[in-house]
């Protein structure tokens, strides 16, 4: 806690009030466990998992079947990532495209797509049919985007550059709509304190404001009866529970309760004299100690 306090006092201030466990604050700045997914687009599951066993010490990471927890960060020195067998994934991280269900013949958008850590999850779960569009804001962040994309052997994804409000136009589109919203990253500073030093209210406020209108152009670029998945690596109720409140107040979206074997913490329903809806219960909210991972945030949404 004095670690943090002293780094910067207006965060640990701000978010005591949200969680002032001691494991709480203890895992915020511990090392993070390094994980991997499996890639089975390119090789089976079980063949894969036995040459990483090998020479690595593997633990299964219970909400995701192709996840696991790696005794090692020397990914430049491993055959098997630089084959696109294995992609470097923070285990919270893989939540969203589980909650998102893709299926093999849908059309599916990923708004904010870079690096493709969950694109190309995606891409495994549809087993290389149907169609993605992965857009990101930044032609860089495009191009890391499509490097990860043909280094993993994904083959039924379209990259676009857009700001992801472009994707109102096309209303009633989309099958399956994953929005892991920019955000002010405060699950990464387990990664790096710059998060930390970088952190401000002024850029939650902002944030919070760009979160609530693409999930507004996400929402109308869905179909009936399709699901939109809208998740950050942040634990601010601005930036989650409020751009969730906010979408259930200005549409006829619903929301689904989300059951996962995880441990994770009850979603925010107030929060310095801010309400929400009961309905913002159904969401997942995932703080460190949960299960010793980032800090997540995942609501899962049907349009009817």
């Amino acid at each position: 806690m004095e670690e943090i306090a002293k780094i910067n006092r207006a965060f640990y201030e701000r978010y005591q009030k949200l969680d002032d466990e001691e494991e709480f604050w203890r895992l915020m700045t511990a090392p993070l466990r390094q994980s991997v997914r499996i890639n089975t687009l390119k090789a089976p599951l079980e063949y894969v998992k036995a040459r990483l066993e090998e020479r690595y010490e593997l633990e299964p990471i219970s909400w995701v079947k192709e996840g696991f927890f790696i005794n090692t960060r020397e990914f430049g020195e491993m055959i098997e990532y630089a084959l696109g067998l294995v992609f470097p994934q923070e285990a919270s991280s893989m939540i969203p495209p589980v909650v998102l269900e893709p299926k093999p013949e849908e059309l599916v958008l990923d708004m904010a797509a870079a690096p493709g850590a969950k694109t190309t999850q995606i891409a495994q779960y549809m087993e290389n049919e149907g169609c993605i569009i992965a857009n990101d804001l930044k032609k860089w962040r495009a191009n890391v985007l499509i490097a990860n994309l043909n280094r993993f052997g994904v083959l039924n994804t379209r990259v676009i550059v857009k700001d992801g409000t472009y994707f109102s136009r096309f209303e009633n589109t989309f099958d399956k709509i994953l929005l892991d919203a920019p955000c002010s990253s405060v699950g990464m500073i387990r990664k790096s304190f710059k998060f930390l030093r970088d952190w401000s209210i002024k850029k939650v406020i902002r944030y919070s404001s760009i979160q609530k209108r693409l999930i507004i152009a996400a929402y109308k670029a869905l179909k009936s009866g399709g699901t939109l998945v809208y998740s950050t690596c942040t634990i601010d109720p601005l930036e989650n529970e409020e751009v969730v409140d906010y979408l259930l107040s200005k549409t006829d979206a619903k929301l689904e309760k989300i059951k996962l074997p995880l441990k994770s913490t009850s979603p925010v329903l107030e929060f310095e004299g801010r309400k929400y809806s009961e309905e913002v219960g159904k969401c997942l909210r995932i703080h460190p100690q949960d299960n010793n991972t980032e800090a997540f945030f995942v609501a899962k949404i049907r349009k009817p």
